[in-house]
């Protein structure tokens, strides 16, 4: 039986940029929900949340961590996000199962880098939110202007629902403009206790317009509440909270509010406004996936413990006690200990040994679990992020999760034969848990080669292999992933006509490959008037994209259109091998007729330096090919927004802090590939 009504259920994410105050948030919701007895702080290592030795010694979130808590009569499953670009994985998955987010900004800085590839993250899987301005207290705290960023940089239709009282130093508490009511906190404490009063004379006024400006928002987004303004009755703080939970649901606004995780102040009307605001599963509704056996037949899970059990996949992560853990989501149906479940993306059933609720690295037994749960299960040896699972007698796939490819890699090598065994296996349980980390052998060298998002992904990788897997290695230098592109288009003929263990393998294809524009993606469609049979064209297509694995500079070919245009093919011949082989043959042959492009990673970078220091920072940049896009001034400080490749920012954090003798700081993210100029393209060949 069900102990939690479903509408009370909160599934939810902290995301943010790094350093903005996430795991500090994410600390205090356990101690005032009860779930811890003492505060955990990010600067001395003691963060629950940040469970990882890696986390603890750098004061970052590297992982997605779980954790269950209650508050009033909700019940809130959390998962606290990293918020360093190299990690921004554990943001991607972790979104696309959660029913709304709490996006975190810095009071001084505002939008950061970061905070952008989260939101826009978010907005692909259209994530109810609500926004909360951290660090009112410190210098440079600027509650309006952050409003004004998330509107200029993210286009969100932030509201103030609260307004702080006084910032910086002076900072002492939050106005709540739907109750109308001031909430101070005392000078010190763990802010357990906290007055509410009437509001302040001289923020009266402030508090009266503000809440004025909320009213008109909410009535431009929510009919019903828009009648009633209409009609000159008097507005409620009842009514504008139900305005406020439809207009949440329906992603039209973005309620903002405020505080000092750090201080201990405003977290408790935070987590009033995820009970009140954020959306239940049953809220949400219902899922859609489709037929394993048809992708273009939509398949309906209601949000009810009624229907068939199903559930996605989310993370993997190895416990040095209990082995692999399976992180889902359930969003139908009950799974209880001990039964078998299907996974139709590997076709395979398994059974399930335990089920965990797991509050970062601790778990707690779980006897089964319902609509709604977020919880780990052991037992899954196929199953990895992004795999469906259900009943076998009511099979449903849900969208399978698309990562980003990694941007940079290094040679590693195991000191000894032992060190080599330990490190196969190691690089399997690492790449079911990062889909973004990925090992490979070059073939010029015969070096083995893992690559990832960034220099602290890798950094992260090989500590893990010391450490966790007790492996020694070796490593080279940072090396970039570059891409290729098709310089032209061509029209060419791929074969097949062998014979394979005694039998004739046939096929033809008839394919017109072109380059499309940069960041456009793959294109793969069949234009032959006939039609293929679905599983040649499925071979075919295969071929295409393994062949694109291995440019003619040995890297993969992005962003073109390949049309069939023709097809040779036999009822007793051909099969989808021999269209697989037909299918790599004309890429390749489409490759080397028309030649490639070598591509880089161009990051985007976001420098905030002293004033005196921008023209030594410029300077440096342009050094490293790049191109500053702008320079705009911020509280005191100014920020050069500029374009420069990857390869040449390796080492740029020891540069910066010696131009501005420690003063400054970066940020980068992939903006995008350019082609490489032809001097770099002879430097990196030897000419």
């Amino acid at each position: 039986m069900r102990d939690i009504h479903l509408e009370s259920v909160r599934n939810i994410g902290i995301m943010a940029h790094i350093d903005a105050g996430k795991t500090t948030i994410t600390e205090r919701i356990l101690y005032y929900t009860g779930k811890t007895h003492r505060i955990g702080e990010v600067h001395d290592g003691m963060a629950q949340m940040d469970w990882m030795v890696q986390e603890q010694e750098r004061g970052i979130t590297i992982t997605s961590a779980a954790t269950t808590c209650k508050w009033k009569d909700c019940t809130i499953n959390i998962i606290d996000t990293p918020g360093h670009v190299d990690f921004t994985v554990e943001v991607e998955r972790s979104l696309r199962v959660l029913d709304g987010a709490v996006a975190v900004f810095s009071a001084k800085e505002g939008v950061e880098p970061q905070s952008e590839t989260v939101w826009r993250q978010a907005d692909k899987y259209s994530v109810p939110r609500i926004a909360f301005i951290n660090k009112m207290d410190v210098e440079g705290a600027d509650f309006r202007r952050a409003i004004k960023s998330m509107k200029d940089k993210l286009s969100a239709n932030a509201i103030a629902v609260q307004l702080p009282l006084g910032q910086d130093k002076s900072f002492k508490g939050v106005v709540d403009l739907i109750e109308m009511k001031a909430v101070v906190y005392p000078d010190s404490g763990d802010g357990l206790n906290f007055d509410v009063a009437e509001i302040p004379a001289d923020y009266a006024e402030d508090a009266e317009l503000s809440r004025a400006e909320l009213v008109d928002v909410l009535a431009e987004n929510d009919d019903i509440l828009l009648e009633k303004y209409f009609s000159g009755e008097e507005i409620t703080a009842s009514d504008l909270k139900s305005a406020l939970r439809r207009c949440v649901k329906a992603n039209s606004v973005v309620p903002v509010f405020c505080g000092s995780a750090f201080h201990n102040q405003g977290i408790q009307p935070l987590l009033d406004a995820i009970n009140a605001y954020l959306p239940s599963p049953l809220d949400i509704g219902q899922t859609e996936g489709h037929s394993p056996k048809d992708m273009d037949k939509s398949i309906i899970r209601k949000a009810d413990d009624d229907e068939p059990f199903s559930a996605l996949a989310f993370k993997v992560m190895t416990d040095t006690y209990v082995g692999k853990l399976v992180y889902v989501r359930v969003y139908s149906g009950c799974l209880k200990l001990g039964e078998m479940v299907y996974n139709p993306n590997k076709k395979s059933k398994e059974r399930v040994n335990r089920i965990l609720r797991m509050h970062a690295n601790d778990r707690t037994e779980l006897s089964e679990i319902r609509t709604g749960d977020i919880a780990a299960i052991v037992g899954l040896k196929d199953t990895v992020t992004g795999h469906t699972l259900c009943k076998e007698s009511h099979p449903i796939v849900f969208g399978e999760m698309e990562f980003p490819e990694p941007v940079i890699k290094q040679a590693i090598e195991p000191k000894s034969k032992a060190d080599a065994d330990k490190m196969a296996n190691a690089f399997v349980k690492l790449a079911e848990e990062d889909p973004t980390f990925r090992t490979y052998t070059d073939k010029e060298t015969g070096q083995t080669i893992i690559a990832g998002m960034g220099e602290l992904h890798l950094e992260i990788i090989v500590d893990r292999l010391r450490r966790e897997f007790k492996v020694n290695v070796n490593i080279g230098k940072p090396q970039v992933s570059y891409r290729e592109r098709l310089m032209g288009s061509a029209v060419v003929k791929g074969v097949c006509d062998m014979l394979v263990a005694g039998k004739r393998q046939y096929g033809e294809v008839e394919v017109s490959f072109s380059p499309t524009p940069i960041g456009t993606g793959i294109q793969i469609v069949d234009k032959f008037k006939s039609s293929l049979p679905k599983e040649l064209f499925a071979g075919a297509k295969e071929g295409v994209m393994a062949a694109r694995t291995a440019g003619v500079y040995g890297y993969e070919v992005l962003d073109f259109k390949a049309e069939i245009k023709d097809a040779g093919f036999s009822e007793l011949d051909s099969s989808e091998l021999s269209f697989k082989v037909a299918g790599a043959d004309s890429f390749r042959k489409a490759m080397f007729q028309v030649g490639t492009a070598l591509l880089e990673p161009v990051m985007r970078v976001e420098v905030s330096v002293p004033n005196e220091c921008v023209g030594d920072v410029m300077v440096n940049l342009n050094n490293r090919r790049g191109s500053v896009k702008g320079i705009n001034t911020d509280r005191g400080l100014q920020i050069v927004e500029a374009l420069v490749p990857l390869s040449e920012m390796f080492g740029y954090a020891t540069d910066l802090r010696t131009v501005t003798s420690g003063r400054g700081n970066f940020s980068m993210k992939v903006d995008t590939y350019e082609v490489v100029p032809e001097s770099i393209l002879k430097k990196l060949h030897g000419v």
